[in-house]
């Protein structure tokens, strides 16, 4: 005996389900249709209430038209008053007559007892009119849309005067109301044809525009949008490059925190013309297209910045922009850092020739000599030092200068300080002078390698809180037409490192002087070769009450710390 089978579930039907459409295509279809055939209903309803309106205004003039044709008949007066109301008699031939010939529904004609003297049925001659004559035997012309013996017509009522103008009847008119009906149904297809061609054309443009909706969202839904803008928001905001979004008339669109930080700019600018919120300058000309290329080098606010532009299909753009600072900086300080490796090897082998002459020195037992060779190799190095600080007050441009001295030595430059040279420890922005200075004096040793006798000079001199510096070089210098191009980023006519591009030291330094209120200019060294100046105008401190500013040393300092 086989265990019966229990009997499985049911198929699940499968249901369809009928709702609102995800897709910004569709739903912005449906509403289209939705609003386009609700205003074509909308306006053929408008359009058709005042046309029956219309129509039996019509009517009603028709009828009353037709009874004031008909009360200038003089032939009925006379046989209104001198015949009888029947069937055969002449009212009831010259009423039918004009019915006729007119196409109204009746056409009455009573006495001033309301009582009819023709109709369309013989019958209802000799009777009393239905509704009130009143009005009409009162001398008043009326019209009316009234229910009477025949249905419900359009009515014009007028009085009937004889010769001497006095009342002796009325005359009551009437237009089939089936007949205003049927021209208002007759009017009817025409007025849905056309209101289904408006349709038509408007479910067409509603498709068109749709269409054209559905590519420029790229078929998403509205939460797949809402979903986009929330990330767009949270990826720009939460980046550390700057994005900038201009539109096709070079109004920001859109920027980001880093993007503001960056170019120093508000949340309030967005929506501005770019030249309105940036300052004339590369940064601005990159950002607007008007300078082309890839990782183009800016500076903004002494900030040395890559910019990246791409054009967008709408006739805008979207910038991007590193930051790129710090790895000037640290480029700059490998540069350094390289120049005083290759100064210390070159110290390192005048050490080791200088320790064989000492000891050359000691197996001839001249210890004299030796004693002395030993003083004066010190001294040297450090009378370098000392006559540096003596000049330079604040430790951090002394050791620069200290170091530049050590580097200039290695590559055959003598770098002098000038006899009017110094500089007390009241900076405001020491390591502003600092980049300043280092950046010259690299370009002035740079320029000066390879020239008859190479020399660069420093001087730095403090009148109240301004402070002037010079750097000069024996260089070729720099023709008048390239004087201003020299300050430009990424301008330069030596080749890049390996660490990144040139063209920014001398950007930086202008911008640093004008961040302080000053300027930098380049000119010609007197005996050849270039001189730049940087007047910096509140780089000092207030000079505190009773201090007074030392004298220059007697004699300029060369590299090697000895006088000139």
């Amino acid at each position: 005996m086989s265990a019966a089978i229990p009997p499985g579930p049911p198929p699940t039907a499968t249901r369809w389900r009928i709702g609102w459409p995800r897709r910004v295509f569709s739903q912005v279809l449906l509403m289209q249709l939705a609003i386009a055939t609700g205003v074509t209903v909308l306006a053929t309803g408008l359009f058709l209430r005042p046309l029956g309106s219309q129509l039996d205004d019509q009517a009603m003039r028709r009828a009353l038209a037709i009874a004031q044709t008909t009360a200038t008949e003089p032939r009925l007066v006379t046989a209104l008053q001198h015949t009888r109301p029947t069937a055969d008699g002449p009212v009831q031939a010259a009423a039918e007559r004009i019915r006729r010939s007119t196409g109204a529904e009746y056409v009455v004609i009573m006495d001033r007892r309301g009582v009819r003297w023709s109709h369309t049925s013989p019958d209802e001659i000799g009777k009393h009119v239905s509704t009130s004559p009143d009005d009409a035997l009162a001398g008043h012309e009326v019209m009316q849309i009234d229910n009477g013996t025949l249905g419900r017509s359009a009515r014009g009522k007028v009085p009937l005067r004889d010769e001497g103008g006095h009342i002796v009847g009325a005359v009551s008119v009437g237009i089939a109301y089936e007949t205003v009906r049927g021209r208002l149904l007759g009017a009817l297809p025409g007025m849905l044809a056309y209101a289904g061609g408006a349709l038509a054309v408007g479910a067409l443009a509603a498709y068109l525009v749709s269409r054209r909706l559905q590519r420029r969202t790229h078929d998403l839904a509205f939460s797949d949008i809402s979903a986009l803008l929330a990330e767009r928001e949270a990826m720009l905001h939460g980046i550390r490059e700057g994005v900038v979004a201009l539109d096709a008339r070079g109004r920001i669109r859109l920027m980001n925190d880093e993007a503001q930080r960056l170019l120093d700019l508000r949340a309030e600018d967005t929506g501005q013309p770019l030249e309105a919120v940036l300052p004339p300058g590369r940064t601005t000309d990159v950002l607007a297209g008007r300078v082309t290329g890839a990782d183009l080098l800016t500076v903004s606010g002494g900030r040395v910045l890559v910019a990246n532009r791409m054009p967008t299909d709408d006739g805008g753009a979207v910038a991007t922009l590193r930051d790129r600072t710090e790895l000037e900086r640290l480029g700059r300080e490998l540069d350094g850092t390289r120049g005083l490796i290759d100064a210390l090897r070159a110290q390192d082998h005048e050490h080791a020739n200088r320790m064989h002459t000492l000891l050359g020195l000691l197996e001839l037992e001249l210890h004299e000599e030796a004693v002395e060779f030993i003083t004066e190799a010190v001294g040297v190095h450090r009378a370098t030092a000392e006559q540096v600080t003596e000049r330079v007050h604040d430790p951090l441009l002394a050791a620069l200068l200290v170091g530049k001295a050590t580097v200039a030595t290695e590559r055959g430059v003598s770098l002098r300080i000038a006899e009017g040279t110094l500089l007390p420890d009241r900076l405001v922005d020491p390591p502003g002078l600092v980049t300043i200075v280092g950046n010259l004096i690299d370009n002035a040793l740079d320029a000066a390698v390879g020239s008859a006798g190479p020399r660069v000079e420093v001087e730095l001199c403090a009148d109240d809180r301004t402070v002037l510096l010079r750097v000069s070089d024996t260089g070729p210098g720099v023709p008048a037409d390239r004087r201003d191009l020299v300050f430009t980023e990424g301008w330069s006519t030596k080749k890049p490192p390996a660490h990144g591009q040139r063209g920014i030291g001398l950007a930086l330094v202008r911008r640093l002087a004008e961040r302080q209120g000053g300027r930098a200019r380049v000119g010609d060294r007197d005996g050849g070769g270039a001189e730049f100046t940087v007047v910096l105008p509140e780089a000092l401190t207030e000079q505190p009450a009773g201090e007074t500013a030392g004298e220059p040393a007697e004699a300029p300092l060369t590299a090697t710390g000895e006088p000139r």
